[in-house]
Formats: structure tokens, C-alpha cells, sequence
């Protein structure tokens, strides 16, 4: 999608949104221009949020404003089409009468036309380079190798950090920017009669996650494995009340084992102390094992809970169908990441993914770092 593709595309849609009633502005239009050169394009949550408040959009607007950017960002197959291609190729270019943007940290230099780069150290009219880490968020983990793990260890410590530190919706006292706090505005005013010095305000709190994951480290997803127990460990490290377990034919709790350290050594560890590994898969019987080992120790109704497993299961449905039930009944949320979901003609029809569905809440891919991510806006929800 070149620049000027985007900009059709963003006056198309501030033109619907100005159909909906939503005042949105050409100045505006203009300050989502420029947002949009400083987001990554292929993430398009920061797209969306960029959008949101480059254009102004009233909270009372925010549900139509996300509706109406799912349906000509996220299911255009246009959009979809054009950002598909544009991963191979250069970057986008804005054209001459866009704003210039501040460069973005680690933005690749402008090159004049005699191949020089331009002399000076003030960056004025520089655009963001391609991130080559929107390459490796995308990049699905059986093509990954270990020098890519050592590369995602910056990306997963940033997502374990979302993840593990979501606002929750409860508003607490803040001496920083929030929300107006009119009763307490009042009951200091009483003290500096009647005159408003200071208005107290209110923000939401942040919400320390609690977590149980439970991670497959069977043959079967061996391509897989390596980097989802380095996607937990990352987040062990900045949530405490995170339990991790290992299943295959047997059970295995990791969280002892998680110790800060280089990921690369412990996955090493994990792989040399986790009994058969890389071997067989008893689904039902490893989690009726968590049910009657940990339920009670670790399960709440705030835990949420996730499986990352690729549901081919050699056990009897029943006994997972139990497990599974048993899970659901105590925890929050329950969660099944299947990393084979990242492929389109993908059907989960194998017997341990038909038993275990009616009891998942929220059944997603797993087969990339971009598919992670998109963990913190269900944790959220």
C-alpha cells in the first residue's frame, strides 16, 4: 500500500465516519495522517488507536468508531490485500503534502539521490524505516530459528509486561492525568471555600493478571514448544502469580524451574528435565492430573486460564471432557491457543480438539508472536 493508497483509504474512512454523524474534520484527517506515520501499520490495534484520537473521537463514540473500523480496516479485503503485499516490499511513502513526522527510534535514514545521506543531525522531514520487527512478529515459529528466539527476547519481555499489567475498569485515586473526580473536587473545595485549586481525579487501576498456562510439549508441537515456553517464561518474570505447567503424557509443574537467567539456558533445562519430551500426548489424563494435584492451590474465579497445545490427543475424550469441565467450572476465563489455527484450512476435528471446544471462551492461533499479542486485548476484555 503506498502513501498515497493510505491516504484514499483514511479519507474514505472519515468520510463514513462523517455519515454517522461523528464531527471529524479535514484538520483532523490531517493529525491521523501524520499518527500514522508513527504506529507500525501491520499492528493494527495501535492503528486504531492512533486513529481514535487523532481524530477526536468522543467516548461516547467509541463503540461506533470500533465498528465501523473493523469493518473497512479489518474486513476489507482490500486493506487486507494491499498490507499482505506491502510485507515483501519497501515501505510506504507519504506524498509531498503530508505533514513530516518525528522519526521513529531505530527509523532507517533517508538516502538522497546520489546515495548519500543527507547532512545534518536535526532529522527534519525524515519518514520511519520498516521495522524489521514486524518480519519476526510475523514469522511463524516452525520456520523460526535460535537465533531468532535470542532476537524475540526484547518482544516477549514488552508483550509479558502488557499482558501481565492490563487496566482493569475499576477507577482509583490518582495525583496524575485521569478522569474528574467530582465528590472528592467537592469535599476539597470546602476547604479553600468554595474555590476549585485542585480537581482530584480518578484512573483505572492497574490490574496485576493472575495466570495458569499450561503448555504441550508433545512431538507433535515440538516447532512450536520451544518458543511458547519462552513466551511463558518472559511472562513469569514480570507476573508473579503466574503458574506454568508442562503436559505431554504426564504433568509437570515449570514454575520452580522458571528462574531468571537467559531464556536460551533454561529452555535447555526445561527440555533435558521435562520427562517425554517431545514424545507422546495424554491431554485429558495430564489435565485431570492439574484438576486433582492443583485446582485448589491455583485456580480462582480471577484466574484465567490457557492452554497452548495443538489438541491431538491419544487419550479418551471422556476423561478430557471432565478435565476440561472441572477447569472451566473455577476458573475466570479459559483460553486455547492452537498453533495449527494459524493456517487457514485448518478444521479442529481431531477427538481431543471436538471434546475440549465446548469448554474454551476464547479459541485462537498460536503459531507466531503477532498471534500472542493479540492475547492482551481478550485478557482486557
Amino acid at each position: 500500500m503506498s502513501g498515497r493508497d493510505l491516504v484514499a483509504h483514511l479519507a474514505g474512512f472519515a468520510r463514513a465516519l462523517r455519515a454517522q454523524g461523528l464531527g471529524v474534520g479535514l484538520s483532523d484527517e490531517v493529525d491521523a495522517a501524520a499518527a500514522l506515520t508513527l504506529v507500525d501499520l501491520f499492528d493494527l490495534d495501535e492503528v486504531r488507536c492512533a486513529l481514535r484520537t487523532a481524530l477526536k473521537i468522543r467516548r461516547s463514540d467509541w463503540e461506533l468508531f470500533d465498528q465501523l473500523f473493523r469493518r473497512l480496516w479489518l474486513e476489507d479485503d482490500t486493506t487486507v490485500r494491499s498490507l499482505e503485499a506491502q510485507r515483501a516490499g519497501p515501505p510506504p511513502t507519504l506524498p509531498p503534502m503530508w505533514p513530516p513526522a518525528l522519526p521513529r527510534a531505530g527509523a532507517a535514514p533517508v538516502v538522497t539521490q546520489g546515495g548519500q545521506a543527507p547532512q545534518g543531525g536535526s532529522g527534519e522531514g525524515q519518514l520511519p524505516g520498516y521495522s524489521p520487527d514486524v518480519l519476526l512478529r510475523r514469522k511463524p515459529f516452525e520456520q523460526c530459528t535460535p537465533r531468532d528466539l535470542a532476537e524475540m527476547e526484547r518482544l516477549l519481555a514488552r508483550l509479558s509486561l502488557k499482558l501481565a499489567t492490563r487496566p482493569s475498569r475499576r477507577l482509583v485515586p490518582t495525583e496524575g492525568r485521569g478522569f474528574v473526580d467530582l465528590r472528592r473536587s467537592f469535599r476539597r473545595a470546602v476547604g479553600t471555600r468554595g474555590d476549585f485549586v485542585f480537581l482530584a481525579r480518578r484512573a483505572h487501576a492497574v490490574e496485576r493478571s493472575r495466570l495458569v498456562l499450561l503448555c504441550d510439549t508433545s512431538g507433535s508441537m515440538d516447532p512450536h514448544s520451544r518458543f511458547l515456553l519462552a513466551f511463558i517464561l518472559s511472562l513469569k518474570r514480570v507476573a508473579r502469580r503466574t503458574e506454568a505447567f508442562a503436559f505431554n503424557t504426564t504433568l509437570t509443574r515449570l514454575t520452580p524451574w522458571l528462574a531468571p537467567g537467559k531464556i536460551g539456558v533454561t529452555l535447555d533445562r526445561l527440555a533435558a528435565g521435562v520427562p517425554d519430551w517431545s514424545g507422546g500426548t495424554r491431554i485429558g489424563e495430564s489435565l485431570a492430573a492439574f484438576v486433582s494435584r492443583y485446582q485448589r492451590r491455583v485456580l480462582d474465579p480471577r484466574t484465567v486460564v490457557v492452554i497452548l497445545s495443538d489438541g491431538l490427543d491419544r487419550g479418551e475424550p471422556e476423561v478430557l471432557v471432565q478435565a476440561m469441565r472441572a477447569i472451566r467450572a473455577r476458573a475466570r476465563r479459559l483460553i486455547w491457543l492452537n498453533p495449527l489455527l494459524g493456517d487457514a484450512r485448518y478444521r479442529p476435528l481431531a477427538r481431543g480438539m471436538e471434546a475440549a471446544l465446548p469448554f474454551v471462551d476464547h479459541f485462537a492461533p498460536a503459531h507466531n508472536l503477532e498471534s500472542l499479542e493479540r492475547l492482551v486485548s481478550v485478557l482486557a476484555a
